[in-house]
């Protein structure tokens, strides 16, 4: 049998000495990923600069669109789910079905925007991307950027 391939188990280091389950379950809770008690987020989904607690650099990542397609593929398939069995069950003329899905997917997509993208800043912590290694030697963005 062929050892040569590991696989991770959630929770355990993906190689780099950081957990990416800790890192996804505290960055979706909005904390810091490293200390785990900081805030990342003010406003609504504006990062702050460095985690009030640990001092972790936060300016590097590199969340972009991502965020946004997850929470509309996550709310978008909740509620196409329940608005196809309530139909199926109930049969409610369309614009009631307006009235009751229109606010939940609105809210459920409100509610999971922020949490997702602290969840890809977790991630992103995690694997040492986008100027969250521990040293400027491991991360490549800023390895290509410096002169040789």
């Amino acid at each position: 049998m062929d050892n040569s391939l590991k696989t991770f188990e959630a929770g355990e280091h993906n190689g780099t000495g950081r957990s990416w389950w800790q890192g996804l379950k505290r960055g979706f809770r909005r904390k810091c990923p490293n200390c785990g008690t900081g805030k990342i987020l003010h406003k609504y989904t504006k990062v702050k600069d460095h985690c009030p607690d640990c001092a972790l650099d936060l300016s590097g990542h590199r969340a972009d669109d991502m965020p946004p397609y997850i929470t509309m593929s996550i709310s978008g398939k909740i509620v196409i789910v329940l608005a196809l069995e309530m139909k199926r069950h109930l049969d409610p003329p369309l614009g009631v079905m307006f009235l009751i899905w229109a606010p939940v997917i609105i809210g459920l997509t409100l509610w999971l925007l922020p949490r997702v993208k602290g969840a890809i800043i977790g991630f992103q912590w995690a694997h040492k991307m986008h100027g969250f290694s521990d040293t400027p030697d491991e991360d490549l963005e800023a390895s290509l950027k410096s002169p040789l």
